[in-house]
C-alpha cells in the first residue's frame, strides 16, 4: 500500500513486505560475522541471504540494484546491503544494515589496532585458506544463479562472456564501467520495446526530495570541506575530509582504494608505513568490507583523535559518501528502470554484471585460493554444501575454515 502521508510530488511505493529495524540488524550482523572473501564473495552471500532463503528483494531487483551500485563510487557491497535494509525498514533499516555488516570487521581491526594481535600472523594460517575457498564456492554458486536468471538466451550469454573477457584483459574500474556501458547500448538494440509488464514490483521507499537532499549534502561535503579545511585547519577536520574524499572518488572499491588511503595517511606522517602494511594484513582475516581498514587507521595515527575516536571518525567518513550517494540514487533509478527503453539496457547491462562476477571469480577469488587439488576437493564440498544440501552460508564457512587449517596439517 502507498503510503498518504507522501505528497504526490514525493511519492513513495515501499517494498512489498516491510520488516524490524531489528531484523534487519541481526541478518545483517550475521553476514558481517561471515561474510568472508571480499565484495563480489559479500554479494554472493547476500544473493543467498536476502534473495533466496529471506526473500527480502526479488531476484530482478537485486540484479537492477548491483547494476546501480557498478556505476556509484564506494563499496558496492556495502551499497547493496544498505538498499536492501532500505527496501526493508526504510532509512533507519539501511542504517542498521550499514552497522549490522560494517561493525564486526571494524571492531576487530580497532582490536588489532590496540595491540591484540590476533591477526598478526594470519596470513599463512589453514584456517584463513579455508575462507578464501569457500569465498570460491559463494561466487560460483552467485554466478551459477544470476546467470540462469539474467542470461537466459544466447544474445545475454554472449554479452556476459565478451563482459568477462574484457575484463580480464582489462582490469580496471574503468574496464568495468565501460563494459557495462556498451552492455547497455547493445542491449538497446536486440531487446527493443521491451514490455513494461516485466519490470519487477520491487520500490525502494526513499522519496525524491530526500534523494535531492542526499545529493545536496554528499557535494555540499565533498566540495565544502577542502575549502574548510583551508580556512580552519584542525587534525579532526583534515581526517575526515580525507577518507570522505577517498569514499566519495573510489570506483570498483576493495582492495582500489589501498593506494590512495596510503597517500592520504602515510603521505603526511600519520600513519607509518609498516603500520599501514600491519593493518591492511590483519584486514585480510577478517570478514567484511575492507573499507573497514579505515578503522584502524584512526585508531593507530600518532595524532589525536586516534584510539575510538579516530576509529569512529575514519569510518563513518569513509563510508558516509556511500550511504549518501545510493540514498540520492534509489528514488531516481526506479524512475529510470520504469521506462521500457530503459529495460531493454538493463537486460544488456545485467548480463554484463553477470559477466564481471564471473571475471572475479576467476581473479582474484579463484587465483588466491585454489592452488592444489586437495583445495579444489574442499571447493566442491563447499559447493555442494551451498547448492545442494542448502546450508546457511556461515555453516559452510565453519566446515571450510576447519577444513583448511586440517589440510594445512596433512
Amino acid at each position: 500500500m502507498n503510503d498518504p502521508a507522501e505528497t504526490a510530488d514525493d511519492e513513495v511505493l515501499p517494498s512489498p513486505s516491510q520488516g524490524s529495524v531489528l531484523e534487519v540488524l541481526w541478518v545483517s550482523t550475521r553476514l558481517g560475522l561471515t561474510s568472508f572473501g571480499g565484495p563480489v564473495a559479500h554479494l554472493g552471500y547476500f544473493h543467498e541471504e536476502y534473495v533466496k532463503r529471506k526473500k527480502w528483494i526479488d531476484e530482478q531487483s537485486y540484479a537492477d540494484l548491483v547494476a546501480l551500485c557498478q556505476f556509484l563510487p564506494g563499496p558496492a557491497s556495502s551499497q547493496v546491503g544498505i538498499a536492501i535494509g532500505i527496501a526493508r525498514a526504510r532509512l533507519l533499516g539501511g542504517v542498521a544494515a550499514w552497522i549490522g555488516f560494517t561493525f564486526p570487521s571494524a571492531l576487530a581491526l580497532i582490536a588489532f589496532a590496540f595491540g591484540i594481535g590476533a591477526f598478526a600472523s594470519a596470513s599463512d594460517a589453514g584456517w584463513l585458506h579455508g575462507l578464501k575457498v569457500v569465498a570460491v564456492a559463494v561466487v560460483a554458486q552467485a554466478v551459477w544463479g544470476m546467470a540462469r536468471s539474467l542470461c537466459p538466451d544466447r544474445e545475454r550469454a554472449t554479452i556476459a562472456v565478451l563482459a568477462s573477457i574484457a575484463t580480464l584483459v582489462w582490469p580496471t574500474a574503468a574496464a568495468q564501467l565501460s563494459s557495462i556501458a556498451i552492455a547497455g547500448l547493445v542491449g538497446l538494440v536486440i531487446f527493443p520495446g521491451t514490455a513494461i509488464s516485466s519490470l519487477s514490483h520491487m520500490r525502494f521507499p526513499v522519496g525524491k526530495k530526500t534523494g535531492i537532499a542526499a545529493w545536496v549534502v554528499f557535494f555540499t561535503l565533498l566540495l565544502g570541506l577542502p575549502l574548510l579545511r583551508q580556512i580552519t585547519p584542525g587534525h579532526a577536520l583534515e581526517v575526515f575530509d580525507s577518507f570522505f574524499r577517498v569514499g566519495s572518488v573510489v570506483f570498483g572499491g576493495g582492495h582500489v582504494v589501498l593506494p590512495l588511503l596510503q597517500a592520504e595517511v602515510v603521505g603526511p606522517g600519520w600513519v607509518t608505513n609498516e603500520q599501514f602494511v600491519a593493518g591492511y594484513g590483519a584486514a585480510q582475516a577478517v570478514p567484511g568490507p575492507l573499507f573497514t581498514f579505515s578503522a584502524y587507521l584512526g585508531a593507530v595515527m600518532g595524532h589525536e583523535p586516534n584510539g575510538w575516536t579516530g576509529a569512529l571518525l575514519a569510518l563513518a567518513a569513509i563510508f558516509l559518501p556511500s550511504f549518501l550517494l545510493i540514498v540520492g540514487a534509489l528514488p531516481f533509478w526506479d524512475l529510470l528502470r520504469a521506462v521500457p527503453v530503459f529495460q531493454s539496457a538493463l537486460k544488456g547491462i545485467n548480463a554484463a554484471v553477470v559477466g564481471l562476477l564471473l571475471t572475479a571469480l576467476y581473479k582474484p577469488v579463484w587465483t588466491s585460493a585454489i592452488y592444489s587439488p586437495a583445495d579444489f576437493g574442499l571447493g566442491l564440498v563447499a559447493f555442494g554444501l551451498l547448492m545442494f544440501w542448502k546450508c546457511p552460508p556461515w555453516l559452510v564457512v565453519v566446515v571450510t575454515a576447519v577444513g583448511g587449517e586440517a589440510l594445512s596439517r596433512i
